[in-house]
């Protein structure tokens, strides 16, 4: 059974969407974060990926006070990600009650550091976050594509003993298009044991169900249920 994700993108203290990483594009879906994640709750999900925009934006952790309140007042286990670039970030995040963190820009950026926090956290506490755009990783916020391909930059962390991977089409992100099941099925083609989290496009519950049909581990999305095109009680099959 695939396992489901939804996510809250956090700007300001509220809760937010994006359009394919652009902060101008930007809806306001709730005031308060933690009345969004009660609901998930109540939907018998059990994972919520928590994304600290401001954090993105200032390249250090800023919202850490909504991920502290929702793993008061919820039992989601709660990954975080968003502007986590040094020791300093991944332990406030801890502190704060996140069972994982995802590093993306930093895995490219400073290698080392990433595999410190691999090593010293361990495989099931850190997320690499690969995004992506024509097969190459962006970076900062998706501003800038780099000439790094995907699937080697996998295998390089995997060696690392890696096994936690979000991927997102930054094309497909935000856009209600459905998922890249091709790109999905690429990867675990390489990396048949990788818990690949799937994310971007997600627009009904028959792009969860195609995602399942392609043996992808787990999916993020957010959008689809804030605009209701995925309706909670729905997903209740796929939460037990």
């Amino acid at each position: 059974m695939i396992e489901i994700i939804p996510a809250i993108d956090i700007i300001d203290g509220k809760c937010v969407r994006l359009s394919q990483g652009d902060y101008a594009q930007k809806t306001v879906y709730n005031e308060n974060p933690l009345e969004v994640a009660k609901m998930f709750e109540e939907a018998g999900i059990k994972r919520l990926h928590l994304v600290d925009l401001d954090g993105a934006k200032a390249q250090h952790i800023v919202n850490y006070g909504v991920l502290e309140s929702i793993v008061l007042n919820t039992s989601l286990v709660v990954d975080f990600g968003g502007g986590l670039k040094t020791d300093d970030d991944v332990r406030i995040a801890f502190e704060n009650g996140a069972s994982m963190v995802t590093g993306g820009s930093i895995a490219v950026k400073d290698p080392d550091a990433f595999c410190k926090w691999l090593k010293y956290h361990g495989a099931d506490r850190i997320i690499l976050g690969a995004d992506v755009k024509n097969e190459k990783l962006a970076i900062s916020g998706w501003t800038e594509v780099t000439n790094i391909e995907l699937l080697p930059f996998i295998g390089k962390y995997k060696r690392k003993g890696l096994n936690k991977v979000i991927c997102t089409d930054i094309a497909k992100d935000g856009m209600l298009q459905g998922p890249s099941v091709a790109l999905y099925r690429k990867i675990l083609g390489q990396y048949p044991d990788l818990y690949l989290i799937a994310s971007g496009g997600v627009s009904s519950i028959e792009d969860i169900e195609e995602l399942e049909k392609a043996k992808v581990p787990a999916v993020i999305f957010g959008k689809a249920i804030y605009e209701g095109k995925i309706k909670l009680n729905d997903l209740k099959r796929f939460a037990k």
